[in-house]
């Protein structure tokens, strides 16, 4: 539940880290880091919600309600 929001900050940090507007490289170009991100969030919101339903034993009662 935690690991979605520290890997989106992480995230961010480094993209703020790395874009330079003097930077001829890749890296340092901010248009792949919108799309890295921008593809990443509903990730980290997935986590997110997933973490939330393991830690309410929501897939627990799926499990014993088939057997």
């Amino acid at each position: 539940m935690l690991l979605g929001p520290l890997l989106f900050v992480l995230l961010v940090w480094s993209a703020s880290n790395n874009i330079k507007t003097s930077g001829n490289s890749d890296i340092s170009n901010p248009v792949p880091w919108i799309i890295i991100i921008s593809i990443f969030a509903p990730i980290a919101v997935g986590l997110c919600i997933f973490g939330w339903y393991c830690w309410k034993e929501e897939y627990n009662d799926e499990i014993t309600n088939q057997r």
